[in-house]
């Protein structure tokens, strides 16, 4: 029989075991912050009909999503949890309570060029409010604060949010009487600080359309330095900017209140979000002084993402960690935390002897504890156990010979320093739960 050389496909990525340690790391903290907001787990079918996952695409989702049949079944690979989660409540609309707050964390497919750090498959976390008929813009000054709960329970103390209103944007658009031409403007604004503001100035008159003073007078009101102060100055030109205006301010008064620092979010009117469906507050977040790592958290305000499903109005805001991305970079540059527990257990039992039942009594009874432990059963030479124990990065190995069964005791090897503890099972355990509650605070990245 020919081997098949193993290989995974380009754009899809496996982890060794450390890495999807350091990755789960990161998956949990996120997690448990969207708990703490209140946000219920929802999980939906990778599959969908490629009718419910288009209605609204078209174009580049087209291009990118994975099709197939199956039979006389046309078929699709979700390529965000955004979409799921509108049918997902259509579906549901008369069982739900409103507004839904949910959460999500899973795969996404894309087939899209391969590229550093842009996969073909990848973890996205999400975390929606969905309002029936309204949705208070208090809900969007509360999801900022989640995006800076979950990136601050990484670890990560240097990023902002920078957040924009859509309202503004299409009112200012409407003052100029520029109002067709909207989407295609704030899709070169969205890119503004990639490409740079000549080069903005130029596709907004080559491809948009847009007189070159117009264009002008674009660039300079995204990129305001004291936007506030300019909005103010622009208030009663448009009811749509005025309404914008309005929100903006709701959102960033009450942000102090929701815990967010003010060096930690800053309002900043180039954020359009290229898609056409944000109609409010829109998010993008970003890590100081790293600007090559791009948006790290997006999302914004939606008004009738369900509509294509049900014809009810069921306004949301929601936000989208491009998790796999997310490690894949901050990996690259350093940032993980190299003193986060990345081994698959806390105690790997060592025996010494060919009778294995001291070993699984001391196994059960750290476990019993909420000690994860593991047993080497391998009839192996003493150093190629602590060979074992070293591979797998576990911090302590119990060491059971003839001696300590004998005296009922056991020794810890402290792995990283060296040193050997003996005593009896329940003071081991004793100090390991001290030990290990220490390192529960660790997190995974390390401040940027």
């Amino acid at each position: 029989m020919d081997i098949i050389t193993p290989r995974t496909l380009s754009g899809f990525v496996q982890l060794l075991p450390a890495d999807q340690m350091r990755f789960n790391a990161m998956l949990d903290r996120i997690r448990a912050t969207y708990e703490l907001y209140g946000f219920t787990p929802l999980d939906t079918p990778v599959i969908e009909s490629a009718e419910i996952l288009l209605a609204k695409g078209g174009g580049e989702t087209e291009k990118q999503i994975y099709r197939f049949t199956k039979g006389d079944a046309d078929l699709a690979l979700r390529f965000d949890l955004t979409v799921p989660l509108a049918k997902y409540v259509a579906e549901n609309y008369g069982r739900l309570p409103f507004p839904f707050r949910r959460y999500q964390i899973g795969k996404v497919y894309r087939g899209e060029r391969a590229q550093r750090g842009r996969f073909r498959e990848f973890y996205q976390c999400d975390a929606d409010i969905i309002g029936d008929g309204s949705l208070s813009v208090i809900n969007e000054a509360e999801t900022v604060s989640v995006i800076y709960a979950a990136f601050t329970s990484l670890g990560l103390t240097g990023f902002r949010i920078h957040f924009n209103n859509r309202k503004v944007l299409s009112g200012f658009f409407e003052f100029l009487g520029i109002a067709d031409k909207s989407a295609a403007v704030m899709q070169t604004i969205d890119k503004l600080d990639k490409i740079g503001a000549d080069k903005a100035r130029e596709l907004l008159v080559s491809d948009a359309g847009i007189p070159a003073e117009t264009a002008e007078e674009i660039c300079a009101f995204v990129t305001a330095e004291a936007p506030l102060e300019l909005l103010e100055r622009l208030r009663g030109k448009n009811e749509t900017l005025d309404l914008g205006i309005a929100e903006l301010n709701a959102v960033a008064a009450h942000l102090s209140g929701f815990g967010v620092p003010e060096q930690n979010y800053v309002i900043d009117l180039k954020i359009a979000r290229g898609l056409d469906y944000y109609t409010g507050t829109v998010f993008e977040t970003f890590i100081d002084g790293h600007p090559e790592i791009g948006s790290v958290c997006s999302g914004g305000r939606y008004d009738d993402l369900a509509g294509y499903y049900i014809k009810r109005k069921l306004p949301g805001v929601g936000i989208s960690i491009g998790l796999s991305r997310l490690f894949y970079v901050l990996q690259e540059q350093g940032f993980i935390n190299p003193e986060l527990p990345c081994a698959p257990c806390d105690l790997l039992i060592l025996p010494m002897t060919d009778d294995f039942s001291a070993a699984v009594g001391l196994a059960s009874e750290l476990r019993r504890a909420g000690i994860r432990t593991s047993i080497y059963a391998e009839d192996k030479k003493f150093r190629a156990k602590m060979s074992y124990a070293d591979g797998i990065g576990v911090r302590y190995a119990a060491i059971l010979g003839e001696d300590e069964i004998a005296a009922g005791q056991v020794t810890v090897r402290d792995m990283r320093s060296g040193q050997q503890t003996t005593a009896s099972a329940a003071l081991i355990v004793k100090g390991l739960l001290a030990a290990l509650a220490a390192q529960k605070d660790i997190p995974p990245l390390r401040g940027i």
